[in-house]
């Protein structure tokens, strides 16, 4: 519950509670916060009990953390009858993209020779991607773009 208060944080809340309170009464409101605190536990324990029992035989295994939508999708994803382990084992990012990368590098070297450039196009089987200009005519004016202007 107080997993983010730290040691200077409780500390002033321990100082605060004395000036507040009084190093008289203060005993005694810690016994009726943590009085307080059992009956609302009590009272959380004992609906979730009357929910389950109402719910059925049915659902005895449901649990009111799986209500939490992380909790449920990890569940969910944990069952293995989807086959999911298999396909987040059969996938190793690693070695996808040192392929990718092998493959850029083997393209760039590639299009830098000439031979490359003028074969690509006929039976290489390869797509060369790079950006070449159109050639047009010297009179030939560019295609006008309205919604460039």
């Amino acid at each position: 519950m107080f997993n983010d208060i730290g040691p200077l944080e409780l500390v002033t809340l321990v100082v605060l509670a004395v000036l507040v309170f009084g190093p008289e009464k203060l005993p005694k409101m810690i016994q009726d916060v943590t009085r307080t605190i059992r009956k609302i536990r009590e009272f959380s324990e004992s609906a979730k009990a009357d929910i389950r029992e109402e719910l059925g035989p049915e659902f005895k295994d449901f649990e009111f953390e799986d209500l939490n939508p992380k909790t449920f999708i990890r569940k969910q994803l944990d069952n293995d009858e989807l086959g999911l382990k298999e396909i987040r084992n059969g996938f190793d990012l690693k070695k996808e993209m040192a392929e990718v990368t092998d493959a850029v590098h083997s393209r760039d070297t590639d299009s830098s020779s000439p031979s490359s450039s003028s074969s690509s196009g006929s039976s290489g089987g390869s797509i060369d991607m790079t950006k070449k200009p159109e050639k047009t005519d010297p009179d030939e004016r560019p295609p006008f773009d309205a919604d460039a202007t």
